[in-house]
């Protein structure tokens, strides 16, 4: 805080009560630049668009593409078994290279997280970004 003192007489001191604001607000500025940079790298980098358990399902306008993990991780697209490795041929033959066709991925119940997480990685690696998990509809309704 800073303050000046002034001679008013020869035996009077007069005080200024005005504060300086230039560090405040040099603090403020570097707080929101920190904040700036802060936020963007500790957002998640996979987008997901997960679909509510207790909802009914969207209407489907086109044949959506499933790929399912099975509990040995053996992976289908539909019908078709996929050999390890050939996930991104096998989506590229279904979707004929569209990127930007939606994949829903449905996985056994006993899976474990960083399982799943690897067959996701595959899927970003693949360029496939829009990605849906699906989970069987509950009979009871959302609390």
């Amino acid at each position: 805080m800073a303050f000046e003192l002034r001679r008013v007489r020869e035996d009077d001191l007069v005080i200024n009560h005005e504060i300086n604001v230039t560090p405040f607000i040099d603090i403020i500025l570097v707080l929101l630049i920190i904040f700036m940079i802060a936020v963007p790298v500790s957002m998640v980098h996979m987008p997901l668009d997960l679909p509510v358990s207790t909802q009914k399902s969207p209407s489907i306008e086109q044949t959506p593409i499933v790929l399912s993990v099975a509990a040995d991780l053996s992976l289908t697209v539909g019908d078709h078994a996929v050999p390890r490795g050939g996930l991104a041929a096998a989506l590229d033959a279904v979707t004929r290279r569209d990127r930007g066709t939606r994949i829903f991925v449905r996985a056994d119940r006993t899976i474990q997280y960083g399982d799943l997480i690897k067959v996701m990685d595959q899927l970003r690696a693949a360029g496939y970004l829009k990605v849906s998990l699906v989970a069987r509809e509950s009979e009871e309704p959302a609390s």
